[in-house]
């Protein structure tokens, strides 16, 4: 559900319209149907996305929080990371992002899966940036 009626009611810089999105997940092994609301605004004018454009990029975003910062932080435990002062915070993240990006180039899905593959055979890890074990 998407509205406008809430502009000039709330004092919200921008506002442009309001929208609740109702989840419904099946939970593969139980059966189990979860439900989630959630409600959102946005700064982007009704006449320039409607409500199937502001979901897909709804959709959008959420597509890319799932494979890149969800594996960051679950699988690369980020958000745990104890470096947090000067430019080491985004060095890490850009070397978690290349290794990310790299293991989904030779056709990963399970990047935990793949990351503890590499760990227990560093040589095939360093083999996929072009250095070769000579026997």
């Amino acid at each position: 559900m998407v509205s406008d009626a809430l502009v000039g009611y709330l004092d919200w810089p921008g506002l442009a319209q309001v929208f609740r999105i109702t989840r419904r997940r099946v939970h593969i092994r139980t059966g189990a149907v979860l439900e989630e609301v959630t409600y959102g605004l946005t700064s982007l004018a009704p006449d320039r996305v409607g409500p199937a454009r502001l979901l897909q990029i709804i959709r959008q975003h959420w597509h890319i929080e799932n494979r890149s910062h969800w594996v960051r932080d679950v699988t690369y435990g980020e958000d745990h990371s104890q470096v947090r002062t000067g430019s080491i915070p985004q060095a890490m993240a850009a070397l978690r992002n290349t290794v990310i990006g790299l293991l989904r180039a030779t056709g990963e899905h399970g990047i935990a899966r793949a990351h503890r593959r590499y760990a227990a055979h560093p040589w095939a890890a360093l083999a996929l940036i072009g250095i070769l074990r000579e026997n």
